[in-house]
């Protein structure tokens, strides 16, 4: 029949060409409230990890400050102070939420920040070339070999360029105390710069020493070819906002930023006081001027202001400039997990959710380092969480906290999140309107999501028909599917938050060939694939507070009138997500549910 070889048709061209597994997000953002306990057993078992780790003698002379925070609130914090101390300038002796670390390349977050604010108002433009607001590199003839016109500032954020990585440091000459002993050749420094790394860091480098510098240099990469690391991308930003403002770069971050975000810890000068300072053991760094290089990583701040500047990126981030996500991938990395933003480095994993869920889970982070203070930012986007590690001490901290805080919690917050996701939309829903036979069976899990198991509409039962043909299988047949819901974080009425628009997927479950096939993991999103009348037929609207869901290009709408069988389908959502992420039973409770919000703004190794 026409009407089946259409639908086929339609099956091919979304689904035979590709498989799309686990559609991400699965739910909407949670809003952790302020004072929740349902976190509290994975902060637990965090602490006790944390504390066994801090006790090993070769942390005696590190300090660190550790704080995950909502989108609207911190939800937990930890504190560590070094058992031992510098004997003449110990600095803050009792850690806390106050004090300040230098956090080394997490700046370049804070420099990228103030473009997207430029890029906004109209006074630069992302897509503009570097040398239309750097004079020196406008004349090609005399700007060196470095094709400055090609390269444009989303380029230089999104480490693109293909421009070398340093100017003043990062050079073993200055670093080996004989580089003959290594097997390098003796050679004088005729030639070389005379600042920062070249002068034991007693003198900064200036704005005309670093761009004749690069007018020396020879790109790695051509523009937009490759991406590879380089702090020169963030100085020369720094230079394009003093051109484009008219105020030092120090100046325009506290206004704009700190100042705004009432960051009263953040500078980008030294503190005047060691009260708050974090100082190890034998560290040097504290008190260097950056100089030119501050836009790439010059900034003091605390963990409690850095909590303030995550619930800021977690509730704009979509929202700073138009057509702008900053937080979305610009290029790969190396290996199959690991990206650019603009300038954050994503990763991307399946395996933190556990065995029978493989979910990829998103962690948008910046990670910095100098000597003896080492940093990493993390949002969690999907989950509405963001994490903050600072370290004064040792570099091998900053991984192995990370491990432990991210894995604790992204699977505590499954197990509460499926919870509420049961308690909340499971359950079985019949038309408000006495005369149809229409009615749906919701079920849900951590490792299938938010399912569709049954499907009335006007007395034809949907799964044998049209679900059957759009998925180019049988229900019962031998390419397993399932009919799963991708939130689409929208609402019917955006101003009061309520009816929130899902879109229903067909999704083919994993198989011993997909595993097998070096092609199955190929995929092209495609959550808008047909429609009836002009009104997606995907499309459900699910409105919490009437008990309500309403499907559009079914003309029906559907109350609940029953809640789930209390297993969350298949496998139980409680039983299932113990078994799965293998963390203790937590209390139930409802979450609230938060949109990001997408309110304007108003006004040695980095």
């Amino acid at each position: 029949m026409l009407h089946n070889a259409l639908l086929i048709g339609l099956s091919t061209l979304s689904f035979t060409s590709a498989k799309c597994f686990d559609p991400s997000p699965a739910f909407p953002v949670p809003l952790w409230e302020h004072g929740s306990k349902d976190l509290k057993p994975a902060f637990d078992r965090i602490v006790t990890k944390l504390q066994t780790l801090a006790a090993k003698e070769k942390y005696d002379t590190s300090s660190f400050s550790i704080e995950v925070t909502s989108n609207t609130d911190t939800l937990w914090t930890h504190f560590h102070t070094a058992r031992e101390h510098n004997a003449t300038r110990p600095g803050d002796t009792h850690v806390d939420g106050e004090s300040v670390y230098r956090i080394a390349s997490i700046t370049k977050t804070f420099t990228t920040l103030g473009i997207l604010y430029q890029h906004a108002a109209g006074n630069l433009s992302l897509d503009y070339p570097v040398s239309a607001y750097i004079a020196d590199f406008a004349d090609s003839d005399s700007s060196g070999r470095i094709p400055w016109k090609d390269i444009t500032l989303r380029i230089m954020a999104s480490q693109l360029s293909g421009i070398p990585r340093e100017m003043g440091q990062a050079d073993l000459i200055n670093e080996l105390p004989d580089p003959t002993q290594v097997g390098l050749p003796p050679v004088g420094r005729e030639g070389l710069p005379e600042c920062y790394e070249y002068d034991h860091h007693s003198r900064p480098c200036t704005k005309t020493e670093l761009l004749d510098n690069l007018k020396k240099k020879a790109p790695l990469f051509a523009p937009n070819q490759r991406s590879t690391y380089s702090n020169l991308n963030f100085e020369l930003l720094g230079l394009v906002l003093e051109n484009v403002t008219g105020l030092d770069y120090s100046e325009y971050m506290h206004q704009s930023i700190f100042s705004p975000l009432n960051m009263t810890s953040t500078s980008l000068h030294k503190p005047s006081s060691d009260a708050h300072a974090v100082l190890p053991v034998g560290q040097f760094f504290w008190d260097v001027d950056e100089g030119i290089h501050s836009p790439t990583g010059a900034i003091y701040s605390s963990s409690s202001d850095m909590s303030k500047y995550l619930r800021y990126i977690l509730t704009h981030y979509n929202a700073l400039a138009t057509g702008v996500n900053w937080m979305m991938p610009a290029s790969w990395s190396e290996g199959m997990n690991s990206f650019y933003g603009m300038p954050w480095e994503i990763f991307r994993t399946d395996k933190i959710l556990g065995k029978g869920n493989k979910r990829p889970v998103t962690f948008v982070t910046k990670a910095g380092g100098v000597p003896d203070y080492f940093s990493r930012i993390t949002l969690m986007p999907e989950y509405g969480l963001g994490l903050t590690i600072f370290i004064g001490g040792a570099n091998s901290l900053l991984n192995e906290i990370q491990e432990i805080v991210t894995v604790e919690l992204i699977r505590a917050a499954e197990i509460i999140i499926w919870r509420d996701i049961e308690a909340t939309y499971t359950g079985t829903y019949t038309s408000t309107n006495p005369t149809l036979n229409s009615s749906l069976t919701l079920s849900s899990s951590a490792s299938t999501g938010l399912v569709l198991k049954t499907f009335i509409s006007n007395a034809t039962d949907v799964f044998t028909t049209l679900l059957a043909e759009y998925a180019g299988v049988g229900h019962n047949d031998d390419a397993p599917w399932r009919a799963q819901f991708t939130p689409t974080l929208l609402y019917k009425n955006e101003t009061a938050q309520q009816g929130e628009i899902w879109r229903l997927l067909v999704v083919p479950e994993r198989t011993k060939e997909d595993e097998e096939s070096v092609w199955a993991e190929f995929c092209n999103t495609d959550v808008d694939p047909a429609s009836y009348a002009a009104l997606p037929i995907n499309e459900f609207v699910f409105w919490r507070g009437e008990g309500v869901v309403e499907a559009p290009a079914w003309r029906v709408r559907m109350k609940k009138v029953a809640d789930g069988d209390g297993r969350g389908g298949e496998g139980g959502g409680q039983e299932d997500g113990d078994d799965v992420l293998g963390v203790d039973q937590q209390p139930q409770r409802t979450l609230s549910w938060l949109k990001r919000s997408l309110q304007p703004f108003s006004p040695w190794r980095l």
